[in-house]
């Protein structure tokens, strides 16, 4: 069952609803076009941030509409709007994924374009994987190389969890941990709920996975980010996918970039070369 709220969103009347998927209520915005349509994307925001961080406030749902695409984007469980349970078993992969899924039956949509962020990226690519069937374009951003490698994005022995749940935030001295410790608490974001999350497990993803992809896919990230790595080696593995480096930016820099937001807009119309 749907259960409809008012809200409002640079200009636009957004649909802000909830739908359950596993037991958990999630919030999500579903946004008309501004003129005739040209089809749906769906947008899933990374980790410590949520639909109207990282999609609404950087002017991504104005910047949809205005082009004449239907823009849906949901908050993940343990962000935003939704449930925050505070059980890694709940982040589990397929559990996440099966929640993207579930909001596409919700509305009853068949084929989406789907635009994922860092951790947003890696579910949609899950997503991609899974059901190819439910997605015409696939955009990936803010990963690159590291999705291959599986490499850590932090070099101490400090975890994402610990970082997330330790009292004195000042004894945290990676950087990479820092800012989205930071991030966290500037959204206001759950942090026992989000350290539940960094622990959740999902299947690496292989070279050979992504080989059989056949969805039409970019890959976006910042040059300087050292999170993502080269947006350009995770492209090399996917047959017939496009990469572009942002100048410049590193993993935070990169989602507001006019160059990202070009990017996409060139690869849904089918300019990318």
């Amino acid at each position: 069952m749907l259960s409809l709220c008012a809200g409002y969103c640079s200009g636009y009347a957004p649909r802000m609803a909830i739908f359950h998927s596993g037991g958990l209520s999630l919030a999500y915005d579903d946004i008309p076009p501004a003129g005739a349509p040209r089809g749906t994307v769906v947008l899933v925001h990374g980790f410590a941030t949520n639909r109207a961080e990282n999609w609404r406030r950087l002017g991504w749902l104005t910047a949809l509409g205005r082009t004449g695409y239907r823009a849906v984007a949901l908050d993940l469980r343990g962000h935003g709007e939704s449930d925050k349970p505070r059980d890694p078993a709940a982040y589990a992969r397929g559990e996440m994924v099966g929640d993207i899924i579930a909001l596409l039956d919700q509305l009853d949509l068949g084929r989406v374009d789907l635009l994922g962020y860092s951790m947003g990226a890696h579910l949609s690519l899950a997503v991609a994987l899974n059901a190819p069937g439910r997605v015409n374009n696939l955009i990936l951003g803010g990963v690159g190389e590291r999705l291959l490698t599986g490499a850590p994005i932090s070099e101490t022995t400090m975890t994402m969890a610990e970082a997330l749940t330790v009292e004195d935030a000042g004894v945290i001295t990676d950087p990479t941990l820092r800012g989205f410790r930071q991030f966290a608490e500037n959204q206001g974001e759950d942090r026992l709920a989000l350290a539940a999350c960094s622990q959740g497990r999902g299947h690496p993803v292989s070279a050979d996975d992504l080989s059989g992809l056949s969805v039409p896919t970019l890959v976006v990230a910042g040059d300087r980010d050292e999170i993502a790595g080269a947006p350009q080696a995770l492209a090399d593995a996917i047959p017939g996918a496009k990469a572009v480096a942002l100048p410049a930016c590193d993993h935070f820099s990169a989602i507001p970039h006019a160059l990202f937001k070009a990017a996409v807009f060139d690869f849904l119309e089918g300019w990318e070369e």
